[in-house]
C-alpha cells in the first residue's frame, strides 16, 4: 500500500514553528546547508553585531528576517553561504547600562570605582541578555552561527584593529587636532559627525532665545555711527543659545550685505536706542506701522515699536569696530570683543549678525581664529585651560577653578549665583521642563540690563546625542582623527558601484554625506573599549603607533632595557601561537594598555595616548578582524572578501555602512559589500515609533508564541518594502495567517485528502506538460513565470515582490482558479489521464510553492515540503532548504495562454460583481451574458474560455455582440488629474465635445484606444487610459466595465432557472450536513427532506442531479421527519425546511 500524504485538523503556525525548529536542531540542517554545499561557489554575508547589553526589539525580527531570506535563497541555489554571528561589545550602550546599574556616573570611575573593576562590570554585563538574543535568533529561523560568533572585545579582535590603526598612521591618515566637536555631556565624551546624523538625532526643540544687544563703544571707528545722539548704540546679534553669550568674544557681520541704523526703544525698558541689524531683517523686528509712530516717546506694553531708518551701509565697514563685553563674568586672555566678517553669515533668520564663541561652535572658532580673536577661557584647579563651561554641562563651579585666575579674571558678584548652573536642564536629573533654564535667567538678566532687544521661545532643530537622548554641546576637544575626506572622491567612485536598496539611500542619505564628508573623530574619552594603540613622549614631538601584541612585547622590552618599565606584563605571551590560552595571557584593555612606558627613540618615556577608539570603528573593522587578519586566515580572508551582501536598518547607514565603506577605501582601495538592503523603522500601527516608555512597544517572543514565526516574516517582508517604514499591526499578522496561511493550508488539505482516497503518490508516469488539458497547462505556465519572476525578485533583492508574487499565485490563480475549476476532477470517475493530470499539476505547484516560499517562511514551507516529500520520494534530502531552486522551462510559458485566462478571470469578475451588486448568488443560475466585441482576437479567446466562465459565474450563455452600440449606453468620464495639464484652458470644451459623442463614436473609441479632434483650431489627442466608460444598466440587466472589456448580466429569474438553483442550495447544505455527522466522502447516503410548497417542484425536477451531486441512493419527500440525524436548513430569507441523513 502507498504511503498516505499526512492530514491535519486545522493550521497551528506556533506548533509548526516548534515542530520544525526541533527537527533542525535534531537533524543540524543549518550545518548540513553549509557542508552539503562544500566545494560550491561562495555567497559571502556579513552579520552586523548587535550589542547584548538591551534586549531584542520586534524590529529586530525584521532586520534579521531580511539577512535570512537571502542567504537561505543562495544556499538554495547552491552557494556556500558561511554567516558568523558577532557581538558588539564595546561603547557607550555598555558603558551607560553599567552606570545606571551600580548607580554611578563617569566622574566616579576611578574614584568609587576602579577602572578595572568598571570595565570587568562592562564585561559581563555587555552579554546579559545573550540567551535571549540566541532564543529570538532560533526562534525567529535566522540561521547564523552562533557557537563562534566574533566578539569585538576578544583581544585576537582588538588586535587586528590596531593593525589596522597602525596602517591609516603609517599612510598619514591619522593626527591630533584641538577642535571644537559635538560633544555629549551626559555620556562624558565627544561624538563623530556619523553618530550625531543617526536617525532622530536632530529634533525639533523650544528654547528660549534672544535678541542681544552688544554695545557699541565710542571711537574713531565707530564715530560715523555715533551722530549728537544722546541714544546709546547697539549692535543685534540673535542665539538660540543665551547660555553661550557669557563666552562671546565677537560679532560677525557679511561683508558684503546691507545693514541699517534703526533709531528705536528699548521694548522691555522703554529706553531709546540706536540698532543695527541687517536691512532685510528689519521687517522682522518691526511693523511698517512704526515708521508712523512717534519717535519721541514709547510705553513699555505698546504693541507698535516706533522706529527710523537713519542710514544703511555694507558689513564691510562695520569691521574693526569694538564694543563692550556684553555679561563680564570672566575677563578673556587677548584680543576680543571686535566685529569681523564671515561669509558663513545670512539674513535667512536672526539679525544679519552672528554672535561669535569660539569655544562653543566650529565655524566661531575658525572665523575668530582668521581674525586673531581670542576664545574665552577659564584657567581650572589643576591648571588646564577649560572652557567656560565644564564636561559634565555646567557653568564650572567656582571650586573647580585656579584660585589665582578667580581672583585676577572673574567678576565673583555677578559669576556666583550662576557657577555650577547646568547649561541644558536635560543634564541635571533634579530639574524638569517646569523649572527655569539658564537660558531664561541670563536671559531676564539682559533684559533688566538694557541689553536684551527680544526674548521668545522658538522651535529649531538641535542634535541629541544618539545613546543618552540628551542634547550635546559643541566643545573644544582634544581629538585624533582620521581624514577620510582625502580620499573623498574615491569613496564617492566606489559607492557608485554598490548596489543599494532603494538606490535613492546610496545616492541620497548615505551619497551626499560622502559628498560633505568631515574628518572622522576618533576619540572617546571613555574607559570600556578598544585603546588607541599611540604612544606619545611627554613632549608630544615623538610618536610611536604599535600594530600587534608581538610588537608591544617588543618595545615593551626596549623599556626595560632603557630602565623606565621593570618587567614586562606580555612576556608569557607567544608570538604565532594563536590559542585562545596564549591570548588570554594579557588584556589590552584599560586600565592594563595604560601601565605600559614605552621608550622613544631619543629614550624619551612615552605613554600612551588616554583615549579610546569610536566603537564604530570596531564594527566597521570586523570583516578583517573576524578573522584575525592579517595575523590568520590570510588565504581564507580572499574568499570571503568582500561581502556579496549586508543588511541593516537606516540608522546604520552612516554608521556601520560608512566605516565598513571607508575601511575598505583608506586600507584596501575596495567595497566591503557589494549589496546592501537598508531596512527602515518598525513604527506602531499609527505611525509612531515604538518604545516601553509609550506602552506601544511589541514583545517578539509573545507575537511569536501566539501567531507563529513565518505569518509574522511573511506580514513584515510582503506588507512594504524593507526600506519603507513598517507601521506594525498585529492584525495584519492575523490576516496574513487566515489569508495566505489558511489557503495554502486548505489547498494541501484538499489535495492530500483525495489523493489520500485515490492512492496517488506521483507513481503515474508524468503526463507530458502538451497532454495536459488546458487549464493544467496554464497553471503549469502560470507556475514556470512564477519561477522566473520569483528568482529575479530575489536576485534583484526585492523580497517584497517575491512574496506578493507567490502569495497572489496561491490565493488567485491556484484555490481560486485552479482548484475551484478542477474540484469534480478530482470528486469523479476513475484514475484517468485527466485525474492523474490534475493531481500531478496540483501537487507540482504546492512542491514548486513550498520550495520558492522558503526563503522567507523557512518554517511551514519545510513541513509543506517534507509532507509532500515523504510519500513521493522525489527529493534526497530531508529539507526544503537543502533543495535545490527550482529552475523555469521556458518552453513550458504560453503566454498567449496566461493572457486569455486572464481575461477569464477578468470576465468572471466582473460578473460576480455584479451579481453581489443585485444580490444574487452564485449558486443562482443566469441565462445569458453580452459581451461587446473588441477584436477579433479577443473573440477568439472568449469562444475558447466560454465554457470556464460559464462555469465559474453559473451562466447558461455568453452572447458576443458584433456591434453592441444599439443594446449599450455609455458615457464618457474625463480623467481631468491626467488631461488638464495637457490641455489647461481649453478642458472645459473638451468635457463639452466628450458630454455629446454618440454611442456609437465612444464604442468606436473604445476599439481603437484613441480618440482624435480639434478645439479652436488646437489638435487634442485622448487616449482610453486617460478616461473611464462607463456603460448604464438597461432594464433587466446589469452592466460593468473594466478596461476596454464590458459586460451585461441578464438577471431574469425564470421559473426553471429558480428550480436549478434551489436545488443546489440544496446540494451545498447536503454537503455541509455530511461533514458535521462525520460521514467519510465516499460514503453514500439516503436523504429525507421536509416537503415545502416553495422546493417541492425543484426537488422532483431534479432529484438525479442532487443524487450524484451528494452520493445520494435515495431522495423522499415527506410531509414530516422522524429521523434523529435531522437539520433545519435555510435555502434562502423566504425558506426553511428539514433534511435528514442516514447511510445508505
Amino acid at each position: 500500500m502507498n504511503k498516505a500524504f499526512k492530514e491535519y485538523s486545522g493550521l497551528d503556525l506556533s506548533a509548526v514553528n516548534k515542530d520544525i525548529l526541533a527537527k533542525w536542531i535534531a537533524e543540524d540542517t543549518f550545518k548540513q546547508s553549509i557542508q552539503s554545499r562544500q566545494g560550491s561557489p561562495s555567497f559571502v554575508f556579513y552579520e552586523g553585531p548587535p550589542s547584548a547589553n538591551g534586549l531584542p526589539g520586534i524590529h529586530h525580527v525584521m532586520a534579521r528576517a531580511i539577512k535570512d531570506i537571502f542567504c537561505r535563497f543562495k544556499t538554495m541555489q547552491g552557494y556556500q553561504v558561511h554567516r558568523k554571528a558577532g557581538w558588539d561589545t564595546h561603547g557607550l550602550p555598555v558603558e551607560l547600562g553599567v552606570e545606571k546599574e551600580l548607580g554611578i556616573t563617569k566622574e566616579d570611575i576611578g574614584k568609587k570605582i576602579s577602572v578595572e573593576e568598571y570595565n570587568q562590570a562592562c564585561r559581563q554585563n555587555v552579554m546579559k541578555h545573550t540567551s535571549e538574543w540566541e532564543n529570538l535568533t532560533q526562534k525567529i529561523g535566522y540561521w547564523v552561527d552562533m557557537e563562534h560568533p566574533y566578539i569585538t572585545y576578544d583581544n585576537k579582535y582588538i588586535e587586528t584593529i590596531w593593525y589596522l590603526l597602525k596602517q591609516l598612521f603609517d599612510k598619514g591618515l591619522l593626527y591630533k587636532g584641538y577642535t571644537i566637536q559635538p560633544y555629549s555631556p551626559a555620556a562624558g565624551t565627544g561624538l563623530s559627525s556619523h553618530e550625531l546624523n543617526q536617525p532622530g538625532c536632530y529634533r525639533d526643540v523650544k528654547d528660549t532665545t534672544c535678541v542681544a544687544q552688544f554695545k557699541v563703544i565710542s571711537n574713531t571707528a565707530s564715530q560715523w555711527l555715533l551722530p549728537n545722539n544722546s541714544s546709546q548704540l547697539f549692535i543685534l546679534a540673535w542665539t538660540t543659545t543665551p547660555w553661550t553669550l557669557p563666552s562671546n568674544t565677537a560679532l560677525c557681520v557679511g561683508s558684503k550685505i546691507t545693514y541699517v541704523q534703526v533709531q528705536t526703544f528699548n521694548p522691555y525698558t522703554a529706553e531709546p536706542i540706536l540698532v543695527v541689524l541687517a536691512k532685510e531683517r528689519v521687517s522682522a523686528y518691526f511693523s511698517e506701522k512704526g515708521l508712523e509712530a512717534p519717535i519721541d516717546s514709547f510705553t513699555i506694553g505698546e504693541k507698535i515699536l516706533p522706529y527710523r531708518i537713519l542710514q544703511e551701509f555694507t558689513g564691510d565697514k562695520l569691521c574693526g569696530i569694538s564694543y563692550e563685553q556684553l555679561i563680564p563674568w570672566v575677563t578673556p586672555q587677548g584680543k576680543a570683543f571686535e566685529v569681523i566678517s564671515g561669509d558663513f553669515v545670512t539674513t535667512q533668520d536672526g539679525t544679519g549678525i552672528v554672535h561669535i564663541a569660539p569655544t562653543f561652535g566650529a565655524d566661531d572658532a575658525f572665523v575668530a581664529k582668521q581674525h586673531g580673536i581670542t576664545g574665552l577661557y577659564v584657567i581650572d584647579s589643576k591648571g588646564n585651560q577649560s572652557p567656560l563651561v565644564d564636561k559634565q554641562g555646567r557653568m564650572i563651579p567656582i571650586a573647580d577653578m585656579d584660585a589665582e585666575f578667580v581672583a585676577k579674571y572673574v567678576s565673583l558678584d555677578i559669576y556666583e549665583p550662576f557657577a555650577g548652573r547646568y547649561v541644558k536642564n536635560e543634564y541635571d536629573d533634579t530639574l524638569t521642563e517646569q523649572d527655569a533654564t539658564l537660558d531664561v535667567d541670563i536671559s531676564v538678566e539682559l533684559k533688566k540690563g538694557n541689553r536684551a532687544f527680544k526674548v521668545e521661545k522658538h522651535v529649531h532643530n538641535y542634535p541629541h546625542c544618539w545613546r543618552t537622548d540628551k542634547p550635546i554641546l559643541y566643545y573644544p576637544l582634544d581629538s585624533w582623527f582620521i581624514q577620510t575626506p582625502k580620499v573623498k572622491d574615491r569613496l564617492i567612485e566606489l559607492n557608485s558601484t554598490i548596489n543599494w536598496k532603494p538606490a535613492s539611500t546610496g545616492t541620497g542619505r548615505f551619497g551626499k554625506w560622502l559628498e560633505n564628508l568631515q574628518d572622522w573623530n576618533l576619540s572617546r574619552s571613555r574607559y570600556w573599549g578598544t585603546p588607541l594603540p599611540i604612544w606619545v613622549s611627554e613632549d608630544k614631538t615623538e610618536l610611536l603607533c604599535i600594530g600587534s601584541l608581538e610588537e608591544l612585547q617588543a618595545e615593551i622590552e626596549k623599556s626595560i632595557a632603557a630602565g623606565i618599565m621593570i618587567d614586562n606584563p606580555l612576556q608569557d605571551f607567544k608570538p604565532g601561537d594563536f590559542s585562545k590560552e596564549n591570548y588570554a595571557v594579557f588584556d589590552m584593555h584599560r586600565p592594563f594598555v595604560d601601565r605600559i612606558v614605552l621608550v622613544s627613540k631619543s629614550g624619551a618615556k612615552m605613554f600612551r595616548e588616554t583615549d579610546l577608539i569610536d566603537v564604530w570603528f570596531d564594527s566597521g573593522a570586523m570583516p578583517y578582524a573576524q578573522l584575525h587578519y592579517p595575523f590568520e586566515n590570510k588565504d581564507v580572508f580572499k574568499t570571503v572578501y568582500p561581502a556579496d551582501f549586508i543588511a541593516e536598518g537606516v540608522d546604520q547607514t552612516r554608521g556601520w555602512f560608512f566605516t565598513l565603506h571607508a575601511l575598505a577605501t583608506m586600507l584596501f582601495d575596495t567595497v566591503a559589500f557589494k549589496n546592501v538592503i537598508s531596512n527602515g523603522l518598525v513604527l506602531d500601527k499609527n505611525g509612531n515609533k515604538m518604545s516601553k516608555r509609550l506602552g506601544n512597544a511589541v514583545d517578539p517572543f509573545k507575537e511569536i508564541e501566539d501567531k507563529g514565526s513565518d505569518p509574522l516574516r511573511w506580514y513584515m517582508v510582503t506588507n512594504a518594502s524593507p526600506w519603507d517604514n513598517l507601521k506594525y499591526d498585529s492584525e495584519g499578522i492575523d490576516e496574513v495567517k487566515r489569508k495566505f496561511f489558511g489557503t495554502l493550508y486548505n489547498t494541501y488539505s484538499f489535495f492530500s485528502l483525495y489523493a489520500n482516497l485515490d492512492s496517488f503518490a506521483m507513481q503515474y508516469p508524468e503526463i507530458p506538460y502538451e497532454k495536459r488539458p488546458e487549464l493544467d497547462r496554464w497553471i503549469l505556465s502560470l507556475l514556470h513565470t512564477l519561477i522566473k519572476d520569483v528568482t529575479m525578485h530575489y536576485e534583484s533583492y526585492e523580497p517584497t515582490k517575491a512574496g506578493r508574487c507567490i502569495q497572489d499565485f496561491v490565493m488567485d490563480n491556484v484555490s481560486n482558479w485552479f482548484v475551484r475549476l478542477s474540484r469534480k476532477r478530482y470528486w469523479k470517475g476513475e484514475m484517468n489521464e485527466d485525474k492523474i493530470s490534475a493531481y500531478q499539476t496540483l501537487y507540482t505547484c504546492l512542491e514548486t510553492v513550498a520550495l520558492l516560499m522558503a526563503p522567507i517562511a523557512p518554517f511551514y514551507s519545510d513541513r509543506l515540503f517534507s509532507d509532500l516529500n515523504a510519500v513521493t520520494g522525489r527529493y534526497l534530502v530531508p529539507s526544503v532548504h537543502l533543495a535545490d531552486f527550482p529552475k523555469y522551462n521556458q518552453s513550458n510559458i504560453d503566454v498567449k495562454l496566461e493572457e486569455r485566462m486572464a481575461i477569464a478571470q477578468t470576465v468572471s469578475s466582473m460578473i460576480l460583481a455584479l451579481r453581489r451588486k443585485v444580490a444574487i448568488k452564485v449558486r443562482q443560475p443566469l441565462q445569458k451574458v453580452i459581451i461587446p466585441k473588441i477584436s477579433e482576437e479577443f473573440a477568439q479567446d472568449i469562444a475558447t474560455v466560454a465554457e470556464i466562465i460559464k462555469t465559474e459565474v453559473n451562466v447558461k450563455e455568453i452572447e458576443l455582440l458584433e456591434d453592441a452600440s444599439g443594446v449599450l449606453v455609455k458615457k464618457v468620464k474625463l480623467n481631468f488629474k491626467a488631461l488638464g495639464p495637457k490641455y489647461g484652458k481649453i478642458m472645459k470644451q473638451i468635457a463639452q465635445y466628450v458630454s455629446e459623442m454618440k454611442n456609437e463614436d465612444i464604442f468606436a473609441f473604445e476599439k481603437q484606444g484613441i480618440l482624435d479632434f480639434e478645439i479652436e483650431g488646437q489638435p487634442v489627442q485622448i487616449l482610453v487610459e486617460e478616461v473611464e466608460i462607463i456603460s448604464e444598466d438597461i432594464p433587466g440587466w446589469q452592466v460593468a466595465n473594466e478596461g476596454i472589456i464590458t459586460v451585461a448580466l441578464d438577471t431574469t429569474i425564470t421559473t426553471e432557472l429558480l428550480y436549478e438553483g434551489i436545488a443546489r442550495e440544496f446540494v451545498n447544505r447536503i454537503q455541509n450536513f455530511r461533514k458535521e455527522i462525520g460521514l467519510e466522502v465516499t460514503d453514500k447516503i439516503c436523504l429525507e427532506i421536509q416537503k415545502h410548497e416553495a422546493v417541492n417542484a425543484a426537488i422532483s425536477v431534479h432529484s438525479e442531479y442532487i443524487k450524484a451531486e451528494t452520493l445520494c441512493a435515495q431522495i423522499n419527500l415527506l410531509d414530516k421527519i422522524e429521523q434523529i440525524n435531522q437539520k433545519v436548513v435555510e435555502i434562502d430569507n423566504t425558506i426553511e425546511t428539514i433534511i435528514a441523513i442516514s447511510k445508505a
